[in-house]
């Protein structure tokens, strides 16, 4: 186990409204966040880009000079700050974030390692939306690893479900990915893993000996105990307003910081500290590069 504990904050997420929360959305505001979340503990910061039109805020952008723009705020604002960068997208036509990737070269970004359906059911009995499958093929994720090694950019394996976990084994085991892959369990999908402490031991078993991981989970505040238990088996933490709006207490929150700050006094509570950027790249064995 390791005694420090890298912190990522999911500083805005993919489709959330900024018109109905505090989500930063513009370079300015994700500077502004970023820091806050530095200054809470948290050395990495995951980001989602956003179009930058007035009233589109809440729809995805794969422009390369928006990606670049926010990251170039973000680092300005700590420039010490690992960014790791969202890569999800639906469908064949993924060319968007391969660019973003070239423009930005960012020192982590997700990797998502398995296709789930993506679904969800109202109290009612009805889909929350049409039924859809998160599609990430072996030869998609092939296509991500390539252009992350051409960019010096770590991929964190994002893992939904259990068989995702076995698959990214398999990427090693025929060559797709060389090295230690750095894991993350994605918990709380409606249609993925639990967020149940209960299935991290299951998890800790089938992942790689000596790979890191982390959690990230989603929900409310029932996600907690997951955290607290991620913490005291040595694995990375994350939330922020991607993942989550609500503390263990269920209170509302309307930045990132007291995110991060709930999960560096778990990491605390349980004989952790909580790593430095600088920490985190040794742990990650990210190459030391000057951010620019």
């Amino acid at each position: 186990m390791s005694d420090k504990a890298i912190i990522t904050c999911s500083i805005t997420g993919v489709l959330t409204d900024p018109a109905q929360h505090h989500v930063p959305v513009t370079p300015e505001q994700l500077a502004q966040e970023a820091r806050r979340a530095y200054d809470a503990g948290a050395s990495v910061v995951h980001v989602h880009f956003r179009k930058q039109e007035a009233g589109k805020g809440h729809l995805p952008s794969w422009e390369p000079a928006v990606a670049k723009a926010c990251v170039d705020a973000m680092r300005a604002a700590c420039p010490d700050l690992i960014i790791n960068q969202t890569t999800g997208v639906v469908g064949p036509n993924y060319q968007g974030p391969l660019d973003c990737l070239r423009a930005t070269r960012p020192e982590m970004a997700a990797c998502n390692a398995g296709s789930l359906n993506y679904l969800k059911v109202r109290s009612n009995g009805s889909w929350a939306w049409p039924p859809m499958l998160f599609d990430n093929q072996p030869a998609k994720v092939q296509d991500f690893l390539d252009v992350m090694a051409e960019t010096g950019t770590l991929p964190e394996f994002e893992c939904f479900d259990v068989g995702i976990v076995r698959c990214v084994g398999m990427y090693v085991e025929t060559g797709m990915y060389q090295g230690l892959p750095e894991y993350n369990f994605v918990m709380g999908v409606e249609s993925g893993m639990p967020a149940d402490p209960d299935l991290l031991p299951i998890l800790l078993r089938l992942k790689i000996k000596d790979a890191p991981w982390q959690t990230t989970l989603i929900g409310r505040s029932e996600i907690w105990p997951t955290h607290l238990r991620t913490a005291e088996l040595g694995g990375h933490l994350r939330s922020g307003l991607e993942d989550t709006f609500y503390l263990p207490d269920g209170s509302k929150v309307t930045s990132n910081a007291p995110l991060i700050e709930q999960l560096a006094r778990y990491a605390r509570d349980v004989g952790r500290e909580v790593a430095s950027p600088q920490e985190a790249r040794q742990l990650l064995q990210l190459d030391s590069r000057v951010l620019a």
